[in-house]
């Protein structure tokens, strides 16, 4: 029954794999970091407008006289 040694290959399945989940990982982290929208704001313009606060100047003592 011995025909002789099993030779397994097991050539580049490893890397084609490791390729594909370091493309996703790089896609995923441009997505997370704002680098590529995916349209999700529509480019909404917002207007933020914000009043300087009132100030009056101190009363001044007179002098006297």
């Amino acid at each position: 029954m011995a025909d002789g040694p099993v030779v397994v290959n097991s050539g580049g399945g490893g890397a084609a794999i490791a390729i594909v989940v370091a493309v996703i990982g790089i896609g995923i982290l441009l997505i997370m970091t704002g680098v590529i929208d995916l349209g999700g704001g529509g480019g909404k313009d917002i207007n933020v407008k914000i009043d300087a606060p009132a100030v009056e100047a101190p009363a001044t003592p007179n002098s006297g006289g």
